[in-house]
């Protein structure tokens, strides 16, 4: 292994005029309609086709993959939005929210496979299913969880929420 020494990214602070810029824009976008935060949202890929499309002809192989896997990660979206609230909501915050953030590192590394071959793109796969079969399982046990609290008065959140804890570092297994 070669290891490197770098410089450390110099990272702008935040002045009084930049902080005030800042808070006018949110005040100003503050009223935007979901379609126009989606167009937000999706930047990356969205810069990353356009480029793909800009450098080469629209009919390419290489602009198709980009614009494939840009669809790809729009469609599953609304799914994972859904188990990442329902595990947050219904059992516990801080495995969800770990979760969600290994899985947009696995959308992008599926993304980012996808550019160059397509059988690249496959572990990235893989392992978004993976978090989303584990984020699914949490929302499930958290909705058990509180059917049993609601209809047998049993409350083992505290337990589950120790086991999903634990489990979540099992995510970075490959």
């Amino acid at each position: 292994m070669c290891f490197r020494g770098r410089a450390a990214a110099h990272k702008p602070k935040i002045t009084m005029r930049s902080a005030k810029l800042r808070l006018e824009w949110c005040k100003a976008h503050r009223h935007w309609t979901l379609e126009q935060w989606k167009r937000v949202l999706w930047a990356f890929f969205a810069t990353k086709v356009e480029r793909e499309g800009k450098e080469h002809h629209a009919n390419t192989s290489a602009f198709e993959r980009v614009s494939c896997a840009n669809r790809n990660c729009m469609d599953s979206y609304p799914t994972f939005l859904a188990v990442l609230w329902c595990a947050g909501l219904c059992l516990n915050q801080a495995p969800a929210a770990f979760a969600g953030l290994v899985y947009l590192v696995a959308r992008q590394k599926y993304f980012i496979g996808y550019m160059g071959q397509t059988s690249q793109s496959t572990p990235g796969y893989v392992f978004g299913k993976r978090v989303l079969s584990f984020l699914f399982l949490m929302c499930i046990v958290g909705i058990f969880n509180l059917l049993l609290v609601r209809y047998f008065g049993n409350d083992f959140k505290d337990t589950v929420e120790t086991i999903t804890t634990a489990a979540s570092a099992l995510l970075l297994i490959p």
